[in-house]
């Protein structure tokens, strides 16, 4: 396995649209919530094993979540974990890791991928990443996957390509535009033109490539952590994050830099994949009843039901009658009962019940 492959993976997300399964002390990356056996996390490490070394294997998460990464990873160093002290988006979380594996090898190549998604077919996942790693050595651009949209989704942000091509790979596009969530008439538009992918939010480059664009587009975040050469991988490092991480604008890496470099390519990919978002997103890869029920409890009983999801905890007796295209969670703490066609008003219940206790 090539050494100077690394992964990064993205965990400071708190999942607040799978709320109440999902909390702030336990968010969804750290839960099964496929009922598989493993945590998202931990199927997203055992991916990315396939083509990096697991010294190479680094996370970066919330402070706060450093106790869970691990507990459920044992096979990573401490020295892996990188905390952020504050939320930030994905600008700052990717410009910490690269600058630290920067800081530990120059020639380094980097996949960054979120914690949180699914991927079915994991042979043509490793695949794809040990080609568009290929790619790096040939032409160091920046890269990211891209996945052949299935259905006008608008939860999805959305990636169009032109018809420039790379001569080293014809399955490369190059990205013409990016856009994020579109409403469903705009979706569908995308849909029937037959240039737009779906943006899995999986980023490719070598490490001197992000570093270049960071100084180019955001010099702000880029003074920020070349100021840390002296610190990172030593034991200051902790310290000095703390000091300088708060003081990063908050600010995606797609806004700010994929969106403004004119080397960016798409990779097209057909592996499988969900960002598991929301519940509704879930219950697409669940088993489901006669009635198109998702059930997720030991002694849960419906009738004249159909196309619910429905999830309890433990051993509690349910009986659920006359109940149709629902979402049903019930915790030992919370209970959500919301239509599925409202899913996306999950966050906004969330976000009021936060309030009410301040």
């Amino acid at each position: 396995m090539n050494k100077n492959n690394f992964a990064v993976i993205m965990a400071g997300g708190v999942g607040s649209r799978f709320w109440p399964i999902s909390t702030v002390q336990t968010p969804k990356q750290f839960l099964d919530i496929l009922s598989v056996g493993e945590t998202l996390i931990q199927q997203t490490f055992r991916r990315l094993q396939k083509t990096c070394l697991t010294e190479n294997i680094f996370i970066v998460t919330n402070k706060d979540y450093k106790h869970l990464c691990l507990s459920q990873l044992p096979q990573i160093s401490e020295q892996n974990i990188l905390c952020e002290p504050v939320m930030r988006n994905t600008a700052p979380c990717i410009a910490y890791a690269a600058y630290k594996i920067f800081n530990l090898n120059k020639n380094a190549k980097l996949i960054i991928a979120p914690s949180d998604h699914l991927i079915l077919n994991e042979d043509k996942f490793v695949s794809t990443v040990n080609n568009v790693f290929n790619l790096i050595d040939k032409k160091d651009y920046l890269y990211t996957l891209g996945i052949s949209p299935s259905r006008p989704d608008t939860g999805y942000g959305y990636i169009q390509y032109s018809d420039e091509i790379l001569a080293d790979s014809k399955s490369l596009k190059k990205v013409k535009t990016f856009t994020e969530k579109p409403n469903i008439e705009l979706a569908l538009q995308f849909i029937d033109s037959g240039d737009f992918l779906w943006n899995a939010g999986i980023f490719m480059f070598s490490v001197k490539a992000i570093i270049q664009s960071f100084k180019k587009y955001l010099p702000d975040v880029n003074d920020i952590f070349s100021r840390g050469d002296n610190y990172f991988n030593s034991e200051k490092e902790d310290e000095f994050i703390e000091k300088v991480f708060p003081t990063c604008k908050n600010i995606s890496i797609d806004y700010g830099v994929f969106e403004k470099s004119n080397n960016v390519y798409v990779y097209p990919c057909d592996f499988g994949w969900s960002d598991l978002g929301t519940w509704g997103s879930l219950y697409s890869f669940l088993d489901k009843d006669d009635n198109q029920n998702t059930i997720q409890g030991n002694n849960i009983n419906l009738y004249d039901s159909s196309s619910n999801i429905i999830r309890v905890d433990k051993d509690k007796q349910v009986i659920i009658q006359g109940l149709n295209n629902f979402i049903v969670v019930d915790t030992e703490n919370a209970l959500l009962i919301c239509k599925k066609d409202d899913e996306q008003k999950i966050k906004e219940f969330v976000n009021d019940i936060k309030k009410q206790e301040l």
